[in-house]
């Protein structure tokens, strides 16, 4: 497969989910740093680059429309500010959005899926019924969530459905 037939899907890295925002997540820097890293690998190597930016449908805890701990981090901005923009309402990065249709048109064959959080927007878009024709391997140290020992039951869950990989394997 060549590498052009594949995608890295970065999920959810936005203000919230950082310090000063409403739901700071466990790891968020570092997990930042090893997105920023597999961002650049992929773009040396031809990998199509997408980002998924989760906005609140109503009033939530965070994501809120119009507020600044939606945006996707600026260092995401900086690196993939020209990628494809998913927007999406739901935990599946598939449900009610245009990423399969922008998957298709790129002939997208595999995905290696990064992001936040491990067992839910990263898990849901991983396990989607949509994703299953794709080859799906999630990139263990490029995802977090709120605890690390929930980070690793979510892994581990995932370990039965799809392949975990570290960034450093793309």
């Amino acid at each position: 497969m060549s590498v052009g037939n594949r995608a890295l899907i970065v999920i959810d890295i936005q203000n919230d989910y950082f310090p000063g925002g409403q739901f700071p997540l466990w790891n968020a820097e570092d997990t930042l740093a090893n997105v920023e890293q597999v961002i650049g690998r992929a773009r040396e190597q031809g990998v199509h680059v997408i980002v998924i930016q989760h906005v609140a449908g109503g009033p939530a805890p965070f994501f809120n429309r119009g507020t600044p701990g939606v945006e996707l981090h600026p260092r995401i901005c900086a690196l993939a500010g020209d990628a494809p923009l998913v927007v999406k309402q739901f935990a599946d990065g598939f449900h009610q959005t245009n990423l399969e249709e922008t998957l298709a048109r790129l002939e997208i064959e595999e995905l290696l899926v990064c992001g936040m959080m491990t067992q839910n927007c990263v898990t849901h878009t991983a396990i989607s019924k949509a994703a299953e024709k794709y080859n799906v391997a999630i990139l263990s140290d490029c995802c977090t969530t709120v605890s690390e020992i929930l980070h690793k039951i979510a892994l581990n869950g995932l370990s039965t459905r799809v392949s975990l990989l570290p960034g450093v394997s793309i």
